[in-house]
């Protein structure tokens, strides 16, 4: 009994000493909101003023052909919500990753059909185009993926039916609006590629010369530490390509399609943070060398979890966005901003993405 007045004696006493020196300390603070308007070191993480640390996201690929997530069975109504979204934080271009893959089509494409390709329910091509003309936005057609190069790993297969579904599309839909900017060239390859600088090149002059010269681009990924299958269970791989690697094959492979590819969006997920450095100056300066503008395709998704895919942490794309502006980078554009960074989402985190990217750009 003695022990347990005891007890409650010192736990009143250090109480009290604890509210007597917390009121002395707080008699002579400044108020919190004049700490953070005057303090750098407690500047909010958000900050406008830190916004431009970082390269802003002005393009996104629109992914409905989907490969390795969900579909969310947008239609009408809801395209045309995400396009006020993205237009609300600057985004002016709009990338369709694939018109195709294997037998699945985005639009009623005469050619792929008579192939054994599905008829689509619905003309996602047109209307894309017609929101991107809307929303005053430039529309990038991703080419047509048969899905050969991802059984075979030679890309030279893909030439053949591109071949048909850039005339068709030209004359269909180029020509009508005014938004279709240019072309993305959908094949995606980390290294040296077996018929990849042939296939690019072909497929880029066929692209320009059709359309009078309009841009193409392509996004490639880094063979990096987290480069692995998206169906295994590993995050990270120990044969990871190093630096001086990467830029013997890839100035390779500028040198032979330099001139029918405008730019190169290198997919930026692969690598680990601490790398980004290295690798986004080597990419300038092969870029630079070439003449072709360097763009960094900023994944919004987060490759560093056991479940795939989910939005990444704000955190880290803020760092990935940082280093492509000290890099000197001419534009970024994400994979991608329906599923990873819309408000309507089916992903409930990406809705919280969007309004700390928001924040961080004092866009609220």
């Amino acid at each position: 009994m003695k022990d347990q007045s005891r007890r409650d004696f010192l736990k009143k006493s250090a109480a009290l000493g604890a509210a007597a020196v917390s009121s002395a300390l707080y008699a002579n603070a400044e108020p919190l909101g004049d700490l953070y308007r005057e303090s750098e070191l407690l500047t909010p993480p958000f900050s406008p003023a830190k916004s431009n640390q970082a390269l802003p996201i002005t393009g996104t690929f629109l992914d409905e052909i989907t490969h390795d997530i969900p579909s969310q069975n947008w239609g009408e109504k809801e395209w045309d919500q995400d396009f006020r979204h993205m237009k609300a934080i600057g985004i002016d271009t709009v990338i369709m990753i694939r018109s195709g893959y294997r037998k699945f089509i985005t639009y009623p494409s005469p050619y792929l059909i008579s192939k054994g390709c599905y008829r689509p329910g619905r003309d996602l091509l047109e209307l894309f185009l017609s929101l991107a003309q809307k929303y005053g936005m430039k529309f990038y057609f991703g080419l047509y993926d048969s899905g050969v190069y991802w059984d075979t790993g030679d890309m030279s297969h893909e030439i053949e039916h591109n071949r048909f579904v850039i005339d068709e599309v030209w004359e269909n839909y180029g020509s009508r609006y005014s938004s279709f900017g240019g072309w993305y060239i959908s094949g995606e390859i980390s290294r040296a590629t077996k018929g990849a600088i042939e296939a690019f090149h072909a497929l880029g002059k066929q692209c320009k010369d059709v359309s009078g010269g309009l841009p193409t681009f392509i996004s490639p990924w880094i063979d990096g530490k987290k480069a692995v299958m998206a169906s295994g269970s590993k995050l990270t791989k120990e044969d990871a390509v190093s630096v001086r690697q990467h830029e013997k094959e890839w100035d390779e492979i500028f040198s032979g399609i330099h001139d029918v590819v405008d730019a190169v969006a290198f997919q930026d997920g692969q690598i680990d943070y601490d790398e980004l450095d290295a690798f986004f100056s080597v990419n300038k300066k092969l870029a630079d060398k070439y003449g072709m503008q360097c763009w960094t395709n900023a994944e919004s998704f987060d490759r560093d979890m056991p479940i795939r895919f989910f939005p990444i942490n704000f955190e880290k794309l803020r760092l990935k966005l940082e280093a492509a502006k000290r890099a000197g980078y001419d534009k970024a554009i994400t994979f991608e901003f329906p599923h990873f960074m819309s408000p309507q989402s089916a992903y409930l985190q990406a809705g919280h993405l969007y309004d700390r990217y928001r924040e961080y750009f004092g866009m609220i």
